[in-house]
């Protein structure tokens, strides 16, 4: 790849004309996997009728990624970053065109959703450290919060607009055919790349010629020294296991009383919660020290878990998945400005890499124990005549979809309190007042 340096001047207006161009190309590719994401999570649930196939979908699209993010992120810094991003859309797109191949001639298998997860995954370990670095490079400091947020809001329209015409597209193309709308919005995103210059940070001649796993390391050194920095990122590998269940279990939850047209409808409402958080955020830009906007969204999320497990109401489902999308997107901006003022351009893709890596690394494990729990425990627990229905039943509902309901409420509770406990460690709430914010001249890494 190409590692010819450009130095990253201030962020200019066109600095931010290109971010813009870019981030529509993302909005449109987001919305296109949103498609074919939720077209395949209705065909396995209905091809399997088990939630533990679903969620051992998830887990083969997390693990890949969780191992390679700190040698690519190392990468990132090396390589040209237009490069880096183009190259990950054009392997996403590769992989949309292998599964639409094997929808159309009937040949899916369970391994090839697997198979086609992972290799995804693992691209997207190169993509995201890429992708969410490029404000540093060109936008002003001042509106790290404001584009995080357009950032969370290309999250959101996905969320809104795919829901609401998948049901419309699987039931006049098919399930292969949204793979090929799927495939067009990847590559309108890799037009949008043709479209600009992206600048790369200056590099440090010992850090190109040191070994690759030597630098990984050292990304991981950087995030250790900054011992606030070191305290979020853990706090989200709690919260996120806990949004692992959610991810895993919202959909069987919902498909088990209600079925996929309401499927549809909550996800286009969760997604229309996130835009509305997400255009507040763009906005705002946050509290002035942003560490209490992410603690307090993260709060709020997690009640939101609880709330639509507490009951087998469609208006607890849709009042929880509601709070949550609208919590999020207030956590994750609020969150990436922080990371963004106090990491240097020159090391964001080995150190945000560490950084994802941390907050993923049990959220593999939730994938995994979702399944096994809903079906196996505690689903018989909360069935009719289960060990816990005469204990529980009268809070939560007696069903086997209420052991789902059980899970979502106790992990629900365990992303509520971490937060506000976590904000009693004078790092972690001090943050952004002990560790300066990074300037052109820090040196890489220290």
């Amino acid at each position: 790849m190409n590692t010819t340096t450009v130095s990253a001047a201030a962020p200019a207006r066109s600095g931010m004309r290109t971010f813009l161009i870019i981030w529509a190309g993302q909005l449109i590719s987001f919305i296109g996997s949103g498609l074919s994401g939720l077209a395949l999570a209705v065909y396995l649930y209905e091809q399997t009728g088990a939630v533990t196939q679903l969620a051992l979908s998830m887990a083969a699209a997390s693990i890949p990624q969780l191992l390679l993010l700190p040698l690519a992120g190392t990468l990132v810094d090396r390589w040209d970053r237009r490069t880096v991003l183009v190259l990950s859309d054009i392997a996403a797109a590769l992989v949309t065109l292998a599964m639409w191949a094997l929808l159309a001639t009937h040949s899916l298998a369970m391994w090839h959703v697997y198979l086609g997860n992972a290799i995804s995954a693992a691209f997207g370990a190169f993509q995201r450290p890429a992708y969410y670095g490029l404000p540093s490079l060109l936008v002003a400091s001042g509106q790290y919060g404001r584009v995080s947020g357009l950032m969370q809001l290309a999250d959101a329209a996905s969320q809104i607009v795919a829901p609401i015409i998948a049901g419309f597209l699987v039931l006049r193309i098919g399930v292969p055919g949204v793979f090929l709308v799927d495939l067009a919005t990847c590559a309108l995103a890799v037009l949008s790349f043709a479209l600009v210059r992206i600048p790369n940070p200056e590099r440090q001649a010992e850090a190109e010629e040191a070994p690759v796993l030597q630098e990984a390391v050292r990304g991981w050194h950087y995030v250790r020294a900054r011992t606030g920095l070191l305290g979020m990122v853990t706090l989200f590998a709690i919260v996120n296991f806990a949004l692992g269940f959610y991810s895993a279990l919202f959909a069987p939850l919902v498909l088990a009383r209600y079925g996929p047209e309401t499927l549809g409808a909550l996800f286009s409402g969760g997604g229309i919660a996130m835009l509305v958080g997400s255009l507040i955020m763009s906005a705002w830009g946050g509290t002035r020290r942003r560490i209490f906007t992410m603690t307090g969204a993260i709060t709020a999320s997690g009640l939101g878990i609880a709330l639509l497990g507490s009951r087998p109401s469609l208006l607890a489902v849709t009042a929880g998945n509601l709070l949550i999308m609208l919590a999020v997107p207030f956590a994750n901006a609020a969150s990436q400005a922080i990371w963004l003022a106090k990491v240097p351009p020159e090391v964001q893709g080995r150190v945000f890499a560490i950084r994802m890596m941390i907050a993923s690394a049990i959220t593999p494990l939730a994938y995994l124990l979702a399944g096994p729990l809903a079906d196996q425990v505690a689903g018989p627990l909360m069935a009719e005549g289960g060990a816990l229905a005469p204990l529980l039943g009268g809070i939560l509902g007696v069903g086997a979809d209420r052991g789902i309901g059980l899970i979502l409420v106790i992990t629900g509770l365990l992303a509520a309190a971490a937060p506000m406990l976590a904000l009693f460690w004078r790092r972690i709430r001090c943050v952004e007042l002990e560790i300066p914010d990074h300037t052109a001249a820090e040196a890489a890494l220290r």
